[in-house]
């Protein structure tokens, strides 16, 4: 019998452990619901209900069944896309978090470009100039990006550059003059008052993405930057480093085309943190904002009691967190031969 190839092994143990992570997932969002302490029949039937309507209700829902038989009938809904119904909108779940989780990507999407690009480039300048005042004030306002809460810079932007200033739009993704009028075509706000052909709707939604999208970024960009720094720092004196100082190479030379190419399993491990980070939580932003992404419906879901949205939210996020932390994995190994 021929060897099994290693990389097939690799593979299969990657695949292994996705699906036992993503059978962890489930299990952990089933048990949102099962050991909620909010009646979920009472939800539908409300509290002057009688016995035999409650009953009913409980039975259509497979209430009355052991746990093991009501995770079962959890997996097939989930394999015929059926999240269940929304008790706070009325509407299925799949259809609530596919018009909202356009609205998340686009601005965590916006937010991780902006913050990667001058994340990395402020930490390769302060691993360059480490210990000069440059060094000492970018890690001063990106130290002010971890400590500072999320919700008060928001308040304080939209109080300053909307509110006082009028520099930017205000909360949400449109003014209403263009919410009705422009057709969601992707459930992309840029995308869709481009399609539309309305130059003044595709400038208003740039308008409304600014103030959160920088406020997102700035907070990506202080985790990217002082990672950054501190694993340029870490390579500046290895005998390579050592070898190429020897032979002439200026300190940025150095840091552009040999440090920056053995980091970048580093830079892209942080890169996917900050997006995960973003991608779940959000949800302050998008509170402060009024922006109707999932971090929103999250918090609607959760005031308002609704189980079943709150497991289809999280699973969703859930998802996402662990596919982009296998697809960095991945990328990490195709990139970087030490890894092998």
């Amino acid at each position: 019998m021929p060897a099994i190839s290693p990389r097939l092994t690799r593979a299969f143990q990657a695949l292994l452990t996705l699906a036992l992570t993503l059978l962890g997932l489930l299990l952990v969002t089933f048990s949102l619901s099962a050991f909620s302490p909010v009646d979920r029949v009472l939800q539908i039937v409300g509290d002057h209900a009688s016995q035999s309507t409650y009953d009913q209700v409980r039975h259509q829902l497979g209430l009355d069944q052991p746990l093991p038989v009501q995770f079962w009938h959890y997996l097939l809904n989930l394999f015929h896309g059926d999240l269940g119904t929304a008790s706070s909108t009325g509407q299925p779940v799949l259809q609530d978090l596919l018009s909202a989780f356009p609205a998340t990507l686009e601005l965590a999407t916006l937010a991780l470009v902006i913050g990667t690009v001058f994340g990395v480039i402020a930490g390769v300048l302060c691993a360059r100039f480490a210990g000069s005042p440059w060094d000492l004030a970018v890690r001063t306002f990106t130290l002010l990006g971890n400590s500072v809460p999320i919700f008060w810079l928001g308040l304080l932007m939209l109080a300053l550059f909307y509110a006082r200033l009028q520099w930017s739009a205000g909360p949400g993704r449109l003014d209403d003059i263009y919410q009705y009028t422009v057709t969601p075509q992707t459930g992309f706000a840029l995308i869709d008052t481009w399609l539309s052909g309305d130059r003044e709707a595709f400038k208003n939604a740039i308008s409304h993405l600014i103030l959160p999208v920088l406020l997102l970024a700035y907070y990506s960009m202080a985790s990217i930057t002082r990672l950054t720094r501190s694993a340029c720092l870490g390579e500046m004196n290895k005998e390579y480093i050592l070898l190429a100082r020897a032979k002439g190479a200026g300190e940025m030379t150095i840091l552009l085309r040999h440090v920056l190419p053995n980091i970048r399993g580093t830079l892209l491990t942080v890169v996917a943190l900050a997006y995960t980070g973003m991608l779940e939580g959000a949800v302050l932003t998008e509170t402060v904002f009024s922006w109707p992404g999932i971090g929103r419906y999250l918090t609607t879901a959760l005031f308002a009691g609704d189980t079943t949205a709150i497991m289809g939210g999280t699973l969703v996020i859930g998802v996402c967190f662990v596919l982009i932390n296998n697809l960095t994995d991945l990328l990490v190994r195709l990139t970087d031969p030490r890894v092998h």
